[in-house]
């Protein structure tokens, strides 16, 4: 099959996991973000067609609320199918701010966050999120399994990179991606590059 039918005939996850976002990240107060401008030029890039929708109340505005808290609503649009991603606004602490104290600057950077977010349900960046939505707690993180979806998006990262599946295997003492337990996902996650060329060396020793 030639190299252009070939790109064709994956899917839009498959397509979009396979591109490492590790050199457009950052982390803050122990969590990545990717880059909203980066992602959207690059799922344009791949899906011109694609658009992203930021909804709006009944009131027209770009937010909502329940008079106690707030949070936006977006999704992203891709060959038809779109992922909607609700985000809460916060502050720097990752704590929902107050309705009575939220900003046009919060509730702004709140929607970019979600729809980097609904981007990563399209699959670009989605190992980003590895155990952000599961349990916090450090004793649950080491026990608690990955879900469903987040197993496939590591399995869809290493592809069939066979050598590198081994050594990931190994250094964690799995028997497949939904073996990993929350914290793993993490430490995997931050060790991606360094898994990858381990793997290539022929060492075994996990960091």
């Amino acid at each position: 099959m030639a190299a252009g039918k070939d790109i064709e005939a994956k899917s839009v996850f498959e397509r979009l996991n396979a591109i490492n976002v590790n050199d457009h990240t950052e982390k803050k107060n122990g969590l990545t973000y990717l880059s909203w401008a980066w992602a959207w030029a690059e799922v344009k890039k791949a899906y011109p067609n694609a658009i992203y929708t930021v909804y709006e109340n009944v009131e027209g505005w770009n937010y909502f609320t329940d008079g106690k808290t707030c949070w936006v609503k977006t999704g992203v649009t891709i060959e038809g199918l779109e992922h909607i991603e609700y985000l809460p606004v916060m502050d720097f602490k990752n704590k929902s701010i107050p309705a009575g104290e939220v900003t046009s600057f919060d509730v702004n950077k709140a929607i970019q966050r979600s729809l980097t977010k609904a981007c990563a349900r399209h699959g670009l960046g989605l190992y980003v999120y590895a155990g952000e939505d599961l349990p916090e707690e450090e004793c649950k993180a080491k026990t608690t399994k990955i879900e469903p979806y987040m197993a496939k998006a590591f399995a869809d990262r290493c592809g069939n990179d066979t050598p590198l599946e081994n050594f990931i295997f190994k250094a964690y003492k799995i028997k497949a991606w939904g073996d990993l337990t929350v914290e793993q996902a993490q430490n995997l996650n931050s060790n991606w590059d360094k898994a990858v060329q381990k793997s290539r060396e022929g060492g075994t020793k996990n960091e």
